[in-house]
């Protein structure tokens, strides 16, 4: 699989290649529309770059990479065509709320509660709490932090536009926490961030899909199954877990979380804030 030699090889990549390789998992069509010249300026990096980046996948040549890309993406195109896709109707809507209701007990069925209620006393202790997501992942980070934010006001969704990885991750510490959502199999920008969070003893949680496999080095794990007979994924349960996690974090701060809903709460009414 053309995708997944990326993945297997970007942990070991040099830095302009690195950024290749994250490029294309970012958007793995580009490869299949693009000659080796065009892909070089889209990434900003040589075309020797792109050459080198091929063979080290592998593949002979640039042509060979594509015609493997564009195969990959062709038979993913196909495998979401053939799907049934079912008439909506009253029926069809209590099928996909029962999958959702499903998806939840799984996911509730292998949560601990004592690591969920340590999880909150370590938002509530770190000196400042990281959120990570990559691409739509990100979503479910960004909503992470608008519910913790208001007991940890220093937390904070990375990657943020503009900022490289390594420019957040060089400021975090022992004395952080770090929250990863990665759903899906585990992409090497992900591996590669656990690996060097590890090396710095960087307390870490994982929120994962039913699927995937434990990593090693994670203080906590907990996975949300995600399953659906439609093309599209369930994220109830990923959406549940972290509300879960921001109210928990919020009733164990007690009456500091109180006083500053509070302050928020008569500042929002003075700015004309709903």
């Amino acid at each position: 699989m053309f995708l997944a030699r990326i993945r297997a090889q970007l942990p070991d990549l040099h830095r302009a290649e690195y950024k290749l390789g994250c490029f294309l998992l970012d958007f793995p069509g580009d490869l299949a529309s693009y000659d080796a010249q065009e892909l070089a300026r889209l990434c900003g990096v040589s075309k020797a770059t792109v050459s080198r980046f091929v063979r080290r996948l592998g593949f002979e040549n640039y042509d060979a990479a594509r015609r493997a890309a564009r195969e990959e993406r062709q038979q993913a195109n196909r495998q979401i065509s053939v799907r049934p896709r079912p008439a909506v109707g009253s029926a069809d809507i209590s099928d996909s709320v029962r999958e959702e209701i499903d998806n939840l007990i799984w996911t509730y069925e292998q949560v601990d509660a004592e690591e969920l209620e340590s999880l909150a006393d370590a938002v509530l202790s770190a000196r400042r709490v990281w959120l990570v997501g990559f691409r739509l992942c990100r979503v479910f980070a960004d909503y992470l932090q608008a519910q913790l934010v208001q007991v940890a006001p220093t937390c904070a969704s990375i990657p943020q536009p503009g900022v490289s990885l390594g420019e957040h991750v060089a400021e975090i510490g022992p004395e952080d926490l770090v929250i990863c959502v990665a759903l899906g199999s585990r992409e090497g920008r992900i591996e590669a961030l656990l690996d060097e969070l590890r090396r710095s003893r960087v307390p870490v949680a994982l929120i994962a899909d039913g699927s995937d496999v434990p990593a090693a080095g994670v203080r906590w794990q907990f996975r949300c199954r995600t399953e659906r007979s439609e093309v599209q994924e369930c994220h109830a349960a990923v959406l549940s877990l972290c509300s879960q996690i921001g109210g928990r974090a919020t009733q164990r701060a007690g009456a500091i979380a109180r006083s500053r809903l509070r302050r928020i709460d008569e500042v929002n009414a003075r700015l004309g804030e709903v």
